[in-house]
């Protein structure tokens, strides 16, 4: 690559971080890519780490040594997601989304890149601690924000199919109870689309009861998998108690009256804790 002035190097690199989260980067590449020393590239570096953490982009990390480099850890203050979070709500609580059964229609909000790109983005800040090999969600709605998610930790997608198909191969099926309806369900995950001793994250659209996350979570068993997050875009608060007491939700349907049309969501579990120190 020509050699670049440094205002067009400091673009190119932070494009070249963004596109590249989670992922080890010496500094030799940096400094073989744009025929840059080393020195150079370090202080470039040290303008794009100021002006992510400035700009709550995210954390660009140092590692020393002779296998050391620069790793970009996207990050979003709780404080800026709540924000978002709140103008979600807003749609949620639209009298029009109510359907029959008192079901809430949010198929033209999962089907906005832009939204996917945040709340896919949020998860990635949640977990982004958590030693995790693959992010898993069941074949709903749910995929695209599993695969927003990956994308910014690095990660790839597994997908829980409700029926075994040929195309998988071998595959471990196990019964579980959908929490909504109470009906004996069946989930597959193929044996090739797991390794064993895996660590999960999973991610989820939308939970009632947890039914189907907690049959997840015995699938995994099967691969002698452990759980390292649950991550849930919107939860119910109409139910008493949930399958599943350990995740992150960002959004909460407090109520949904079918009478009235009236729907009440709030910020989920997420934003309970005190988050004016981030502001």
């Amino acid at each position: 690559m020509k050699k670049l002035k440094r205002s067009a190097r400091l673009v190119e690199m932070t494009q070249y971080l963004l596109f590249r989260p989670h992922t080890l980067i010496p500094l030799t590449t940096f400094a073989e890519r744009y025929n840059s020393a080393k020195s150079s590239i370090s202080e470039d570096l040290a303008i794009i780490k100021e002006v992510f953490e400035e700009e709550k982009l995210g954390e660009l990390q140092t590692l020393a040594g002779a296998a050391g480099g620069v790793k970009f850890i996207p990050k979003v203050s709780r404080a800026q997601s709540l924000q978002f979070i709140q103008q979600l709500c807003t749609q949620l609580e639209q009298p029009d989304r109510i359907l029959p059964g008192g079901y809430l229609y949010m198929s033209d909000i999962m089907g906005q890149p832009m939204i996917l790109n945040e709340v896919g983005k949020m998860f990635a800040s949640v977990f982004a601690d958590k030693e995790i090999d693959v992010v898993m969600t069941v074949e709903t709605k749910g995929i695209p924000l599993a695969y927003s998610t990956a994308s910014f930790l690095n990660l790839p997608v597994v997908i829980v199919r409700r029926d075994n198909k040929v195309t998988e191969g071998s595959a471990v099926s196990i019964n579980y109870v959908s929490g909504s309806n109470k009906r004996i369900q069946t989930m597959s995950l193929s044996r090739r689309a797991l390794k064993e001793e895996s660590r999960v994250l999973i991610i989820d659209d939308f939970m009632r009861m947890g039914g189907t996350i907690h049959g997840m979570m015995d699938l995994l068993k099967e691969f002698k998998a452990t759980v390292q997050g649950v991550g849930v875009f919107v939860e119910s608060g109409e139910v008493e108690e949930h399958l599943v007491d350990d995740y992150v939700s960002l959004a909460k349907l407090s109520s949904v009256d079918p009478k009235t049309r009236t729907v009440t969501a709030e910020p989920g579990n997420y934003f309970q804790n005190d988050i004016s120190d981030e502001e």
